[in-house]
């Protein structure tokens, strides 16, 4: 079996010292911020924190959480981030399906914006609390102070290697691929992705089902590296217009999102390019029913919300069993059918 990962080994992994190491993993000053996240993500990459408490091999004999008279409250947690918030077209209706069930089981809801203040979680009584649900991105280091609540926690959309929990996600890649097949099969051979992939473990899933799908039907592709750089998020206008400056356009940009197809159409749009007549736009999400694209992924937002409260409510019954990642499939909407036929036969 193998030892434990150590200190030295994180530390030749990141390329930073010892020190540096020892005081990101112990929480204490003397290293930044960005430096602290990039050394926790590593550790969870190399396995350091497989070995905490919460993360058992056996298990004794499984609980139905149906069968158990509910009390208590679940908190809520929101990223500090825009967009990711209770009257986001996405974030809002996941919130109402996490809201529904808990109020179903009879629990009560506290919601709170992931906080900048590094003591705002020690304020918070583990012992009034059943668990956490956390609603879109949050930062390691808050994950790591939740980590000291000890006390059950599902991730919606997210995932952390260096924090072991249940999570439900759409099934991006699944999805995707499944838009990705309909475009082929419609006679498009060329893409470009527009999304910064590293900003959300959804966003990169979709850019592997866009990509595998492309290599299955042997189609070349030549992905502009910026479109896919957190320098889209930056200044998406700026980014676009360079990195399509001497280019060819694509016959469709497959977006990340929604909201990134709406902004980039209004950006080409601007330069005179005619959407969907010069070129074709998809997204995904399903958040804007009048968008002029071709197509887009539906998801049940509710049911994602839902169903992290179910997973709640069965992990706290059954707290030595392995941890779990639920997916849930997603529809594909193809929203115009008039386009013509690109070398389909009928």
């Amino acid at each position: 079996m193998k030892s434990k990962v150590t200190i030295q080994e994180i530390a030749d992994f990141t390329g930073v010292s010892k020190f540096a190491v020892s005081r990101a993993l112990s929480g204490k000053s003397g290293v930044s911020p960005q430096t602290r996240e990039m050394i926790l993500k590593a550790a969870g990459q190399l396995g350091y924190f497989k070995d905490q408490p919460g993360h058992t091999a056996g298990r004794s004999e499984l609980q139905d959480p149906e069968n158990r008279k509910w009390a208590g409250a679940v908190l809520v947690l929101f990223p500090n981030v825009r967009y990711q918030n209770r009257e986001s077209l996405y974030w809002g209706p996941v919130f109402d399906g996490i809201s529904t069930r808990l109020n179903q089981r009879g629990l009560d809801i506290l919601t709170l914006t992931e906080p900048s203040n590094d003591h705002m979680f020690s304020l918070l009584n583990p012992q009034g609390l059943l668990g956490i649900v956390t609603v879109g991105s949050v930062s390691t280091q808050n994950l790591m102070d939740i980590k000291k609540l000890n006390i059950p926690v599902v991730m919606v959309d997210h995932m952390d290697p260096a924090f072991q929990s249940d999570t439900v996600f759409t099934d991006n890649l699944y999805g995707m691929r499944q838009m990705m097949t309909k475009l082929v099969s419609r006679g498009y051979k060329k893409y470009q992705f527009i999304g910064n992939i590293s900003d959300a473990p959804s966003f990169y899933e979709r850019y592997l089902g866009f990509t595998s799908v492309l290599a299955d039907y042997k189609i070349e592709h030549r992905q502009i590296p910026e479109l896919i750089s957190p320098e889209i998020d930056q200044d998406l206008a700026a980014t676009l217009s360079k990195a399509l400056a001497g280019q060819e356009l694509p016959e469709v940009f497959v977006c990340n999102n929604d909201i990134t197809a709406m902004f980039a159409m209004d950006i080409l749009k601007q330069r005179g390019i005619e959407v969907p007549g010069d070129v074709q736009f998809t997204g995904f999400d399903n958040t804007y029913d009048q968008l002029p694209i071709l197509a887009t992924v539906n998801i049940d937002k509710e049911l994602l919300g839902m169903r992290a409260v179910d997973q709640l409510l069965w992990r706290i019954t059954n707290p030595d069993s392995g941890y779990e990642r639920i997916l849930i499939q997603a529809d594909v909407i193809v929203r115009d059918l008039q386009q013509p036929s690109r070398g389909e036969t009928d």
